[in-house]
């Protein structure tokens, strides 16, 4: 059975992770370095992982099998998780794929030289509903294709 890992500190969209997870009977794994609420009968496990930097990552990395379905903003944690074989979701709804994981990289690197010079601030935008709708859709078609390709598995 495959799971939901989810990179849980910084994730606005935990509440459509469980409806789309309780649709397809899936389990949830929400990894974090402190708690969070975590609703009851929605098959959904908190993971309290040491604070520091990349443990909740490592910790996604040493659980995700193939066919799983992992929710991060975390780039390279994504281009990780890829490597094993899981399907991985940005908060935004951005599939991550072996085909656009190299571009974010790159990407992620020019904003990071961009915030070092101040040429760049400010965080991402809130979550609009158009957003969260459009999050939902596509972690839906994510689960229902790994659920048709890991079947036996």
């Amino acid at each position: 059975m495959i799971e939901i890992l989810v990179d849980a500190d910084a994730c606005p969209v935990k509440d459509e992770i469980y409806v789309v997870a309780t649709r397809y009977g899936v389990p949830v794994v929400l990894v974090a370095n402190s708690r969070c609420f975590v609703p009851q009968g929605f098959g959904v496990e908190l993971v309290v992982v040491e604070k520091g930097l990349d443990v909740a990552d490592d910790w996604i990395v040493d659980h995700t099998r193939p066919g799983d379905v992992v929710v991060t903003g975390d780039i390279p944690l994504a281009a990780r998780c890829l490597q094993l074989g899981a399907f991985v979701l940005g908060n935004t709804g951005r599939v991550f794929d072996e085909n656009s994981i190299g571009g974010q990289l790159a990407i992620r690197e020019l904003k990071q030289e961009l915030r070092e010079t101040g040429s760049l601030s400010g965080g991402p935008p809130a979550m609009s509903d158009r957003k969260r709708s459009l999050f939902s859709s596509k972690l839906d078609e994510i689960v229902n294709k790994s659920l048709r390709e890991h079947a036996t598995t």
